[in-house]
């Protein structure tokens, strides 16, 4: 069997080359793009294992021969799971790989900027020496903390979250009370962005959560309020984002995520005094990129060996073929 490594960022395939070299799986790689791009890398490939390329309707009509789609990353938005369906393609990802570290990173972003870290690293590089340079700070132990989406990262992030603030409150309209943690309060979106000093957002990409956060919500945040993603860039109207940010209502945001990536170093964002960047990390540590690359390898060897992926998120029928 053959199979197509769309693209990676990776410094290597040493990992999944082992894990498919041990299966008896031939590997073509590739940095596709464009749907064109995977169409024509995919000949006689029976799997597509991808990262940030798209798999569309018209990429799986012209590739009847592929069975599955195995994404690097526990989202799949660049994926069409609809499309695969229709053409009987699994769909398979790895799904909890990053949790503790994106939880974590997205904790720390939240007290970085509640503490004023990088102004104060910014001011005393520029010289100026002072508690108040970059303005007042309250008591972080005296403050909410809201969570939009309350799945494995979202509770992860819930669980480290509660020794530093006062309360924990979380809208997710998917999980029922008794999925709820003892210490989170149930909230709805609008009390969630009334009431919280900071939100974390945790939520998919999906056709309801697309610009969700955008002007009626940053209209309706609590002033003042701080605002971190680690989810999807997209979650966010980055204009409306923006406009909340000059106006002070939004006090401050950190942003691993964005609706394009890598960020123009032009772009206002960047420029912006008090947005704390970092460039789609969340996820990462030596531990959590091994796992995610396995994970999403070895659904492709499980599929060439039993006909059905580890971690499926679609199910298809389609079985391998042989190269």
């Amino acid at each position: 069997m053959k199979i197509l490594v769309t693209d990676y960022d990776f410094p290597d395939l040493e990992l999944e080359r082992g894990l498919f070299a041990a299966a008896g799986i031939e590997v073509v790689t590739a940095q596709c793009r464009t749907e064109q791009a995977v169409i024509d890398a995919a000949g006689g490939c029976s799997a597509l294992l991808v990262q940030y390329a798209p798999v569309t309707e018209r990429v799986l009509a012209a590739l009847p021969q592929v069975g599955l789609v195995s994404r690097f990353g526990a989202g799949y938005d660049t994926v069409d799971p609809d499309a695969c369906a229709r053409h009987r393609v699994w769909l398979a990802n790895s799904p909890d790989y990053g949790v503790g570290e994106v939880a974590t990173h997205a904790l720390g972003m939240a007290l970085s900027l509640l503490r004023h870290l990088p102004f104060y690293d910014r001011d005393v590089k520029a010289g100026r020496w002072h508690y108040l340079s970059p303005g007042t700070i309250r008591r972080t132990g005296n403050q909410t903390v809201g969570i939009l989406g309350l799945g494995r990262i979202g509770k992860r992030f819930a669980h480290l979250a509660r020794n530093c603030f006062a309360r924990v409150i979380a809208c997710d309209p998917y999980i029922i009370d008794g999925d709820f943690p003892a210490y989170v309060e149930r909230a709805t979106l609008q009390q969630l962005f009334e009431t919280a000093d900071v939100i974390s957002l945790h939520v998919p990409l999906t056709d309801e959560t697309r610009g969700l956060v955008g002007p009626a919500l940053l209209s309706a945040i609590r002033p003042g309020a701080v605002l971190v993603n680690t989810a999807r860039g997209a979650v966010i109207d980055v204009d409306a984002l923006m406009a909340a940010l000059d106006s002070g209502r939004v006090a401050a945001a950190a942003l691993d995520v964005l609706p394009t990536e890598p960020l123009a170093t032009d772009h206002p964002l960047a420029r912006h005094p008090r947005v704390l960047l970092s460039p789609h990390a969340a996820f990462y540590s030596i531990e959590a990129e091994a796992e995610l690359r396995r994970k999403a390898a070895l659904n492709v060897v499980q599929w060439a060996k039993s006909g059905r992926p580890a971690y499926c998120v679609v199910h298809g029928t389609k079985k391998p073929v042989a190269a």
